[in-house]
């Protein structure tokens, strides 16, 4: 499939979930959310990880991750937020919107949290100055590099999925992104730091029926772990 076709392909996808999305009673919603939450944490890789990534959901049509980074920070894990941001000359040639995984300390801090134009709980331009940052240092300005960087789990939003662990994105490719910059980081930085384990928790109306898969393209990334809204869960082998 050539690059324009995927586009295509891509947009009707997006356009077609967005409808379905939107039809979900929220219900059902809340249910699925808890069902696919209870199977995450009772997953021994979540048990063990220290340093995990949560996306913050909307108001409507996607899981809820709030049980998740309650349950993370209450176990004492270092739990990073996405925080996206626009870069400018002379740092990029062109102005740009990137995204950084940014430490979020507390409930209390998570329920004071704005959302933004998404709907997304997101921290304000001065409030992101304050956190660390999961590539090392303070705010998006990494600079000063800690001993202990990374992520172990990044549990990643999606419109749609399939049984071949393909993700479909909302279209702006944060996420694709921000892996490709983590694995530059990983090989310029530190040989021995490991890949995030990529985790999608997703509601049952997400996922596609074969013969159908997500159209991706070579820069997509493959998620690692699919969760399902009623407790179904599979593994993809690394």
């Amino acid at each position: 499939m050539t690059m324009p076709a995927l586009q295509v392909a891509k947009k009707q996808l997006r356009s077609r979930m967005g409808d379905v999305l939107q039809r979900i009673p929220a219900d059902s919603i809340t249910q699925q959310s808890r069902a696919a939450t209870s199977k995450l944490l009772s997953m021994e890789e979540y048990r063990n990880a220290r340093r995990i990534g949560v996306y913050l959901s909307m108001l409507t049509g996607e899981l809820s991750t709030t049980d998740i980074v309650q349950d993370a920070l209450a176990a004492g894990k270092e739990v990073y937020v996405p925080h996206i941001h626009t870069l400018m000359p002379p740092m990029v040639q062109a102005k740009t919107s990137t995204m950084d995984m940014l430490s979020l300390d507390s409930m209390e801090e998570f329920y004071a949290l704005k959302r933004d134009k998404w709907g997304i709980p997101s921290f304000t331009k001065p409030q992101a100055e304050t956190k660390k940052n999961c590539f090392g240092g303070t705010g998006i300005a990494v600079e000063a590099r800690q001993d202990e960087v990374g992520l172990d789990l990044l549990v990643m939003p999606g419109m749609a999925f399939d049984s071949g662990f393909r993700r479909l994105g909302h279209g702006r490719g944060y996420y694709d992104q921000f892996l490709a910059r983590y694995l530059k980081d990983a090989e310029s930085q530190n040989k021995t730091q490991k890949m995030p384990l990529l985790v999608a928790p997703c509601l049952r109306e997400q996922m596609l029926s074969a013969p159908e898969q997500v159209p991706v393209a070579d820069h997509d990334w493959l998620v690692d772990v699919l969760i399902v809204g009623d407790e179904e869960c599979t593994f993809r082998q690394r």
